[in-house]
């Protein structure tokens, strides 16, 4: 393998394909990033057997070939490079030799024949979707997520569309966030589940303009943004049916500013020094939330107007897992509804943006 190509340029796909890479794998070679020219480019492939990224790199070629390279060290000797034109040269050893103005380094490469791959998956049917609107749904529901690995279903999405919607559903156990839409072109029925890292990945990738490109088969998905394909497999088991933990009905509901609520839980939390102290208490009367947390370090009291239908409540939360939910509806005025003080409450916006927060409260005790 010989070519040349920009600096700059090397150095960010470098930085994406090492999305795929997992350093605690025991398989050496996917430490590694593939580099392989095809259709006159440099193509660089990044996998942890469950993932795969590959992108293209503009390049002079001038000997074709493929080698497999420490990631780490490859992208740190990119990323340290001047800001010029970098010639990679491959030998008959395996030895890689790389070249930018005054800076050389030889680095020894493995043979890229063994190298594990995910199975390439037809590409025959892809949907489209908005970047900016994929980016706003996997923003307002990954950090629900499960971190529980005993739970890898829960670790992902699911990506369900029927009836016209196409909706993106988290839950942890405590609170459940989904985002629903209507997307041209999403008119068959799919039900899928995204490890939720994938997602978290492909968002930092899209730019926010121009479409994403998504297909599925039995085991795989497939992302393509530009030159950039995601290879990812599926979650294998059954989602929660989360409909059934909506509640149909409420007691109470009551209607505010999301930013005021906001910046008052935010400055009740500052009390809390850890993740089993910090409850905060709402208790809700005519046109009032009074805010109180009461802690070992001192007590916070807050006061939010609101409107209420219906009837008063004391309730208490886990205030990170309401201030998550909060921080993403992205609406300026909130319904909250509420059934009992032990049943989940619900978050919505007032706006017509189709996205619901689903939060369990705490069971309040006598020293709150």
């Amino acid at each position: 393998m010989k070519l040349i190509c920009n600096q700059k340029i090397l150095s960010q796909k470098i930085s994406i394909v090492q999305k795929a890479i997992n350093n605690r794998t025991t398989i050496e070679l996917l430490k590694g990033i593939l580099l392989s020219t095809e259709n006159g480019n440099l193509k660089l492939i990044g996998s942890d057997a469950e993932i795969r990224i590959e992108t293209f790199v503009q390049s002079e070629i001038e000997e074709d070939g493929k080698i497999v390279l420490d990631a780490k060290l490859f992208g740190d000797i990119i990323r340290k490079l001047p800001d010029s034109f970098v010639q990679i040269e491959t030998d008959t050893n395996n030895n890689v030799h790389i070249y930018c103005e005054n800076s050389r380094f030889t680095i020894k490469g493995h043979s890229a024949e063994d190298y594990p791959l995910i199975s390439d998956i037809e590409e025959n049917k892809m949907y489209s979707i908005p970047q900016e609107l994929l980016k706003e749904m996997i923003k307002q529901t990954s950090f629900a997520t499960s971190q529980d690995q005993s739970k890898p279903v829960l670790m992902g999405e699911l990506l369900e569309s029927a009836n016209g919607t196409t909706s993106l559903v988290a839950i942890d156990g405590y609170r459940l966030a989904v985002r629903s839409c209507f997307i041209d072109g999403f008119n068959e029925n799919i039900k899928v589940i995204i490890p939720g890292k994938t997602l978290i990945d492909i968002n930092s990738l899209m730019q926010g303009e121009g479409d994403i490109n998504i297909g599925f088969t039995d085991k795989n998905a497939i992302f393509m943004i530009d030159n950039t394909k995601i290879i990812t497999r599926l979650l294998e088991g059954d989602f929660i049916d989360y409909n059934r933990l909506l509640p149909k009905e409420y007691n109470s509901r009551i209607k505010l500013k999301s930013k005021e609520l906001l910046n008052s839980i935010e400055r009740a939390a500052l009390l809390s020094q850890s993740e089993k102290n910090n409850l905060i208490k709402l208790s809700i009367r005519d046109n009032l939330m009074i805010i109180t947390s009461n802690t070992d370090r001192g007590n916070v009291y807050e006061e939010v107007s609101l409107e209420l239908e219906g009837e008063y409540l004391d309730i208490a939360f886990n205030s990170r897992y309401l201030m998550e939910g909060l921080r993403y509806i992205d609406s300026e005025e909130i319904y909250i509804e509420f059934t009992t003080n032990v049943n989940p409450c619900i978050i919505k916006p007032v706006d017509e943006i189709d996205y619901t927060y689903l939060l369990l409260p705490v069971r309040i005790s006598s020293n709150m």
